[in-house]
């Protein structure tokens, strides 16, 4: 049996087109998706650069302006406040130096060149500042000995909202189409499982002509095929995870030995979909290979590959399809333990995964076992 594994193994490694599409493209695709998307999302919330324009000397206006400083200061530090007059602040505002103009007075207003993520924020900066104004002008005029309970109040409102992270951990939103990439590369384990198949059928290899006529049992040959190329195939998948935590420094998640569990069911699906597929019937190998492509692609699109948002949408209305797509079920095995951790919604999708894998292998099973010849 030996030698059997010896020789599968050095025929698997020498099938260069099914290495490749098994190995090398997944690594291609998440170094593209990986300066593709390295830059989106990371537009944190620098500090934005703005200019006060002192019109009045009156109490409200160095209110304000005290107000501005103490949002500088604060733990957000999401302004950066220097206090100009109006003639140098709009120059400065037409040279992009600057994102707003921030004109104290008794009623504070603010001044923008363009619409933006920045001017939005200091628009509601100043939205914020004149609600509570009033909030306390009321305060004062209706109840005055609240006034300093009311104060205190507002200020302890500002840290309300702290920036927290899933399982201690920032969150990329553009994760699952890692997560989908790394279903894709199980799935195409088909091409190495599609070579396997194709070499124990006499009527479409040399090389099953000659092994055929061997007294070796069928279904040995069959498992030690399986075995080997699964091996193969687990060792590319390691590959690429490796690749994507060591070298892209992807945040893939801390569960590595659930996660290499799903990869292994995951992989052992693909292989069994290609041996099955090149199993059914006397078809042409061209006609077989486009079938495996198609299915492998449909479900990764499926599992978000191209477009994240269609698995949700799949999910909200036709929830059913994403329980019978390997390749949802490898993404959502994967998101639900390293992301949000919720070890049901893992052991449902791993059970599945187990019970199309053991159904693939069967059927192949069947029929490679099935095939006689009238002549060799």
């Amino acid at each position: 049996m030996l030698h059997l594994i010896k020789y599968r193994f050095i025929c698997t490694l020498r099938d260069r087109t099914s290495m490749f599409w098994a190995m090398a493209f997944p690594l291609i695709l998440g170094t593209l998706f990986f300066f593709a998307f390295s830059n989106i999302g990371k537009d944190s919330l620098d500090t934005i650069p703005v200019a006060v324009v002192k019109e009045t000397d009156s109490e409200a206006a160095n209110v304000f302006c005290n107000f501005l400083k103490e949002v500088e200061k604060s733990d957000s530090g999401i302004t950066k406040v220097e206090e100009l007059s109006e003639e140098k602040a709009i120059s400065e505002l037409k040279e992009n130096k600057i994102q707003g103009i921030f004109y104290a007075k008794d009623v504070p207003t603010l001044a923008v060149g363009s619409a933006g993520m920045e001017e939005s924020i200091l628009e509601s900066l100043l939205d914020s500042y004149n609600r509570n104004a009033e909030m306390m002008g009321k305060i004062a005029a209706e109840r005055p000995e609240g006034i300093a309970a009311a104060a205190e109040t507002m200020a302890d409102a500002q840290n309300l909202v702290e920036e927290t992270t899933i399982d201690g951990k920032e969150v990329n939103g553009y994760l699952q189409y890692f997560l989908a990439l790394i279903a894709m590369a199980c799935l195409y384990g088909c091409f190495l499982g599609f070579t396997t198949a194709i070499e124990l059928q006499a009527n479409l290899s040399n090389l099953a002509i000659r092994r055929s006529i061997t007294p070796t049992h069928r279904l040995k040959m069959v498992f030690v095929d399986l075995l080997v190329t699964f091996a193969v195939h687990f060792v590319n998948l390691m590959v690429l995870l490796a690749y994507l935590i060591f070298v892209l420094k992807l945040d893939i998640g801390s569960h590595i030995a659930e996660t290499i569990l799903v990869c292994a069911v995951g992989g052992l699906i693909g292989v069994a979909l290609g041996i099955f597929v090149g199993s059914c019937g006397s078809g042409k190998e061209a006609a077989k290979i486009g079938v495996m492509l198609a299915v492998s692609m449909v479900c990764s699109f499926f599992a978000g590959l191209m477009m994240h948002q269609i698995k949700d949408l799949i999910e909200k209305n036709v929830p059913i399809l994403n329980r019978i797509n390997p390749a949802a079920l490898i993404s959502d095995a994967l998101y639900s333990i390293n992301v949000y951790y919720n070890p049901q919604r893992y052991i449902r999708d791993v059970t599945i995964l187990l019970i199309m894998a053991a159904a693939l292998g069967i059927g192949a099973f069947l029929m490679v076992r099935r095939e006689r010849y009238d002549s060799i």
